[in-house]
């Protein structure tokens, strides 16, 4: 065989080994892209339980402190807020509304954390075995809330590590068209927000009774 004919089978050779890597390249980022795209409906499936359970809440509370109006319309105005804003990959993708959406939450995240300061001063509402049932439910979502947030960030931190190094950032360019994505960031609202704990707490102490014939010192 002649050497220009081996030269070109080596050629075509290394052309498809390049481009067999390239394809497995852009699959990755695509790939990855979507198991993102999934973790986002399992942040979504978490935020519209506690959406779903605030509802109760606040007409459970409202039963036993009907007088606490500021409280109970703040957390109906936060919750209505937070529906506004949609969480998908164009708000993942795009910093400001990410921001926007966070800020939703925190507020939603303090709202419900005053709520649960006036529910402390109702001793009746506390043993309500309905309120017991939604706060477990409530402390159980947030919980979850959190775990989801935390494992799509971690997904995105190697989805933008692919899309950001080579080759991932020259074969992103040339075939997948993934945009990076943006990673939840806890915003000032809800880290100032007061904890949200529903543990039952001891009841407080009686007073000292009277003693007979006399009054209590």
């Amino acid at each position: 065989m002649k050497p220009l004919a081996i030269a070109g089978i080596v050629l075509v050779a290394l052309l498809a080994l390049g481009g067999m890597s390239l394809v497995s390249s852009s699959n990755a980022i695509i790939t990855q892209d979507a198991v993102c795209e999934q973790m986002i409906g399992q942040v979504n499936t978490a935020l519209q339980r506690r959406m779903d359970l605030i509802p109760n809440l606040v007409e459970t509370v409202k039963g036993y402190a009907s007088h606490e109006k500021e409280t109970l319309e703040g957390v109906i105005a936060a919750r209505a807020s937070a529906t506004q804003i949609k969480l998908d990959a164009s708000t993942l993708s795009d910093p400001n509304k990410l921001k926007q959406f966070n800020q939703a939450q925190g507020q939603l995240s303090a709202a419900l954390g005053k709520l649960m300061m006036v529910s402390e001063r109702y001793p009746n509402l506390k043993a309500d075995t309905h309120f017991s049932d939604l706060m477990a439910q409530l402390e159980g979502t947030e919980n979850r809330i959190k775990i989801e947030r935390d494992n799509y960030n971690k997904a995105v931190t190697v989805l933008n590590v692919q899309v950001r190094t080579f080759p991932g950032s020259l074969v992103n360019a040339l075939m997948a068209h993934v945009k990076e994505r943006s990673v939840f960031q806890a915003e000032e609202a809800a880290k100032t927000a007061p904890k949200v704990s529903f543990a039952p707490t001891a009841p407080a102490a009686a007073p000292a009774a009277a003693p007979a014939g006399g009054e209590a010192k």
